[in-house]
Order: C-alpha cells, then sequence, then structure tokens
C-alpha cells in the first residue's frame, strides 16, 4: 500500500490515545535509524515560527536540518521539511516503506495518524545534522516526546485544548513543560503562572531553564528585517526566541538570511491587501491585534473546540466586518453556532463569495482549514 493510500485510512482524530504504543513503536524502529540532535518545541502560540526560523537559520549556516510541523495547509509534504525544502512524494514513499517494514503491519495500522507521521519524520531526518520538532498536542504525553532532545523550546502557553490538556492555565502549563529534559528555553509569556510552573519542572528535573535575553543591536535588527518581511511583532519576539535558542546550541548563523525566508500562513502577504494566518485562539487573536495596523475585513471560521466567541470579541476593534467562509472538517462548528457568537459580539457579518474588493483590507484567521478553503477558492 502507497504511502498516501495508507495515511488516508487513519483516522485523523481519536477520542482516547494509548499513550504508551508510540513508544514500543520507537524502541523498534531505534536500532534502524540514526540519531541526530534535535529541539523539541512545545507551547500554544508560535511553534511553527519559531520552529521554523530556527531551522532556516541553522540551514542557511552549512548544516543540514529537518522540521517536523504540524498541520499542513494544502499538502502533507509541508509538515516534512528538510534544507529549505518541502519534502518531496518520492522521499516520503522511501520513508513509508522503511518504516513499514520495520514496524510490521499490526503496530503500522495501530499507530494513529500523528504517531505514524512523526516516526516517519525520524526516518526522513534520520541523515542530517540537526532535527526540529513541533509537538502536535501538549508535550509530556505528545508523540514527539519519545526521543532525547539538546533543547526544548516553550513558546507562550494559553488556554487551549481543555479536555485533553487541563482546565487551567497551571494544568496546561505543566503538560506542556513536563517534556523538557537537560535544558529549556522559556519564551516570554502572558501568564506569569507559566513562569512559575516552567522553574518548578526545572528544579524537579534538575534541568537548566533558560529565559530570553537579546542584545539592543540584534532587537534593531530583527525589526529591520520584519519591515522588510511585513512581519508582525509577534513574529519579531518569535524569531528572537529562535536566535537564543540557536546561541544556546552554539550554532552559527547570519541573521540577514531572515529577509529570504517565507513563514506562509504566519501573517502572511498573500496579496497586497490580503493577510493569511493560521492561528486560531484568543492568544493567537491578541497577537494579530497588536499587528494590524488598520481596521480589516476579517474572512472567518472556527472549530467547535475553540474559544470563537473570545477570539471575535479580542478582534472587534479592527473589525469593519465579518465574511464567514465554509470549512470542510468533522470538527467544524456549525454557522448558526458562529452566526449567534457574532450578534452576541455586535459584529456585522455577511458569506464569503470570493469578491475581493481592492479598496478594502483583509485578514484570513481562524484556523488551517479556513486559509486551506480560501486558497481553495481563490486559485479557482
Amino acid at each position: 500500500m502507497s504511502f498516501s493510500q495508507f495515511l488516508e485510512a487513519k483516522p485523523l482524530y481519536y477520542d482516547t490515545i494509548d499513550h504508551q504504543r508510540i513508544h514500543d513503536a520507537y524502541r523498534v524502529l531505534y536500532p534502524y535509524i540514526k540519531e541526530p540532535k534535535k529541539v523539541h518545541i512545545v507551547g500554544t502560540n508560535g511553534k511553527g515560527s519559531t520552529g521554523r526560523i530556527v531551522a532556516h537559520l541553522a540551514h542557511t549556516s552549512g548544516l543540514s536540518v529537518g522540521h517536523f510541523s504540524s498541520p499542513h495547509i494544502l499538502k502533507f509534504n509541508e509538515r516534512i521539511w528538510i534544507d529549505g525544502e518541502d519534502s518531496s512524494d518520492d522521499m516520503l514513499e522511501l520513508a513509508h516503506q522503511k518504516l513499514y517494514r520495520v514496524l510490521g503491519k499490526e503496530r503500522s495500522d495501530a499507530l494513529s495518524y500523528f504517531e505514524y507521521t512523526t516516526l516517519l519524520a525520524l526516518v526522513v531526518f534520520e541523515d542530517v545534522d540537526l532535527v526540529v520538532l513541533e509537538a502536535g498536542l501538549g508535550g509530556e504525553f505528545d508523540a514527539t516526546n519519545i526521543c532525547d532532545k539538546e533543547l526544548t523550546i516553550i513558546t507562550p502557553i494559553g488556554i487551549d485544548h481543555q479536555a485533553f490538556l487541563g482546565a487551567t492555565i497551571e494544568e496546561i502549563a505543566s503538560t506542556k513543560i513536563r517534556s523538557i529534559q537537560k535544558q529549556a528555553l522559556l519564551a516570554p509569556q502572558i501568564y506569569q503562572e507559566v513562569d512559575k510552573v516552567a522553574k518548578e519542572i526545572a528544579l524537579e528535573k534538575k534541568a537548566i531553564l533558560h529565559t530570553l535575553s537579546i542584545s539592543a543591536q540584534t532587537e534593531a535588527k530583527l525589526k529591520e528585517i520584519a519591515k522588510h518581511n511585513k512581519w508582525g511583532e509577534y513574529l519579531v519576539q518569535n524569531a528572537s526566541t529562535a536566535l537564543y535558542a540557536l546561541d544556546i546550541l552554539a550554532i552559527d548563523y547570519t541573521i540577514e538570511t531572515l529577509k529570504e525566508l517565507e513563514l506562509f500562513g504566519r501573517f502572511y502577504p498573500f496579496r497586497e491587501n490580503i493577510r493569511i494566518d493560521v492561528g486560531h485562539n484568543p492568544l493567537a487573536a491578541k497577537a494579530i491585534l497588536q499587528a494590524l495596523e488598520r481596521p480589516i475585513v476579517l474572512i472567518y471560521n472556527s472549530l467547535d473546540d475553540k474559544e470563537y466567541e473570545e477570539v471575535l470579541r479580542v478582534l472587534k476593534p479592527k473589525i469593519k466586518r465579518v465574511e464567514l467562509i465554509a470549512i470542510s472538517s468533522q470538527r467544524a462548528v456549525t454557522l448558526s453556532s458562529i452566526e449567534e457568537a457574532l450578534k452576541k459580539v455586535e459584529l456585522e457579518y455577511t458569506f464569503f463569495n470570493n469578491n475581493i474588493d481592492p479598496k478594502e483590507e483583509y485578514l484570513v484567521f481562524g484556523s488551517f482549514y479556513v486559509v486551506e478553503e480560501f486558497l481553495k477558492i481563490v486559485k479557482k
């Protein structure tokens, strides 16, 4: 069975997960692959951009680098990036054939979509110098938390996925931060509770906990690059975290190469008057609000486990009107529920019909699914 067929047969979502099976599978795979140095990224927001900046700068310095992220926008290959490019279909197929052969049918079939593709990434990346692994959900029990790492980067943590991670910021932070091992870098946080939890866990695990520190000169350079790249302030913060992570790892880099980096889907200037961003929770909305210079038309939808009403409240000061876009996902909230939230927040809304007004500025926001659907419609 080809990789694409095998992947299509796996469900994307599970009510319960057997956290032990990924460790059992990794133990079987371990003797058959090489183990490069690894950076693990956990948090609620900024994992994708922080990880890509680390990977890009390390690669442009001369290292061979792999970056595993999720989810993808248009094609699975986006999740497994190696040396500046998305993985090819042939590369994925070869890795799948090796992984399936080593694990066997029963074990391969039992693994979840994310578990199997995490192991697949490790096969693809076995000959690189550095691997950047982005956690999917949580940290301690995430499929990416199976191997040794040189450093864990903890990006901003907020309230999200409460059904799996806990109801309070302390519980969520604990679940994510318990993945640390030798040393960790704590990015600037919104909630003070996260700093407290990080210090306690680092002390318990005898791990070194770094806090962000960059020079005024580096900060000024980053702001210049942000202006060139049309980045929002939150991307400057994520880049600062990435630079300090590379300093901790003693990896040289040339900051100027960030001008070559495209962070697709992260406050990305898709057209002169259209930004696309895959953010989906209140923490992401607050970062976007700070980045917006002028009022926008919001093209929006949400998954049913997100705080969409709160997202709309946060963004309201910069919203002229909302255009709802239908998305295809079993987790999509019903449009009537979104409409109810819009009425509560007192926002004017219509339905997106691909009629882009060149005189208006637009933000496409709400999830990877929203951005994916928007791109499909616009490309048609």
